[in-house]
C-alpha cells in the first residue's frame, strides 16, 4: 500500500513540476481527499484522485469568476 501512495505522490509531484497551471488546486485537493478516503474505509488513493479532480475544478471555477469580475468594470465603463 505504501508503494501505491509513494507512486501517486511522485506522479503528482511530476505533474506539478511540468505544468504548474494544470496542477493548480490538485495537490491541496489530493491531500484532503487522501486523508478523507483513508478514514472512510482505507481508500486513500481513490480519495486523493477524486480530491485532485475536485481541486482542479474548483481552481478553474475561481479563475473564471475572477476573470469575469475583472471584465465587469470595463463593461460598465462603456455604458
Amino acid at each position: 500500500m505504501k508503494s501505491i501512495v509513494l507512486a501517486f505522490v511522485v506522479a503528482v509531484t511530476a505533474l506539478a513540476a511540468t505544468s504548474p497551471a494544470d496542477a493548480k488546486g490538485c495537490i491541496k485537493g489530493a491531500v484532503v481527499g487522501g486523508v478523507a478516503g483513508h478514514y472512510a474505509g482505507h481508500h486513500g488513493v481513490l480519495g486523493a484522485a477524486a480530491g485532485c479532480l475536485y481541486g482542479r475544478h474548483h481552481a478553474k471555477e475561481q479563475a473564471r469568476q475572477q476573470q469575469q469580475r475583472q471584465a465587469q468594470p470595463s463593461q460598465q465603463e462603456k455604458l
